[in-house]
């Protein structure tokens, strides 16, 4: 067995270990979160639980640099990819539900793994709304939108995503639709004291040509953009050796 054999195994085991942290932290800690912010704060500590999910989206991306500092510049490329996304929803204000910011974040995560898809995400949810209003619906937002960027990481580098327009395009329709059932999901409980059935149906329903509309912006923006930034992200990473997955 040749040297690097025991350290390739100790650096898979890291991974896997990373990737069930991540996970356990998207669909256990986060959610129990926005719960929280609802049944015990009544939605009236919404910044708290805001912070709180940027803090928690941060542990899986701070456990990737474990065994070293992270470089300045792979820290900038996640803000700017950040503020991208967040400029990208703000320069559409005037167009209800037309917003790029959920294709930005796919190529977010396609380009620099599920952990950084996942920070790219909530972060931007939370600074866009300090321009569109931060509310109860912000750790919502968080969620979704890490979740986004999480499952396009994930998938691509898994080679389940192709890095092709098409697939591309299907996952971003899919995965907008996600994020606008989810959003949908909380209204409801945000608003309504008692939920019923009725409220979730109706939620849904007045939801959906908007969820539609938002798809249709993210098929648009990923048809355009997603094959340029990418090559633009692998030639960064290529050349600087940082964010590999």
């Amino acid at each position: 067995m040749s040297s690097s054999a025991p350290r390739k195994i100790e650096e898979d085991r890291h991974r896997v270990l990373r990737r069930i942290i991540s996970l356990f932290i998207l669909f256990g800690i986060i959610p129990a979160l926005v719960l929280c912010g609802i049944f015990f704060f009544d939605d009236r500590k919404y910044y708290i639980i805001s912070i709180a999910i940027m803090l928690f989206s941060a542990v899986p991306l701070v456990l990737r640099f474990e065994r070293r500092m992270p470089q300045a510049r792979e820290l900038v490329l996640l803000a700017v990819m950040s503020g991208i996304a967040v400029a990208s929803r703000a320069a559409f204000y005037f167009l209800p539900s037309f917003k790029p910011i959920t294709a930005i974040i796919i190529i977010a995560g396609a380009g620099f793994g599920a952990e950084g898809g996942f920070i790219v995400g909530s972060v931007s949810a939370f600074v866009s709304n300090f321009f569109f209003g931060q509310g109860p619906w912000t750790p919502w937002q968080m969620f979704a939108m890490g979740l986004c960027g999480f499952m396009a990481g994930l998938l691509f580098h898994k080679g389940l995503l192709a890095r092709k327009r098409l697939p591309l395009c299907i996952f971003g329709f899919l995965m907008t639709m996600l994020y606008g059932f989810i959003m949908d999901t909380g209204t409801p409980l945000m608003y309504a004291s008692m939920p019923s059935t009725e409220l979730f149906l109706q939620a849904y329903a007045l939801g959906f040509w908007l969820n539609v509309i938002h798809a249709a912006c993210t098929v648009v923006t990923l048809l355009l953009l997603a094959i340029p930034f990418l090559e633009k992200i692998d030639r960064v990473k290529q050349k600087y050796g940082i964010l590999g997955d």
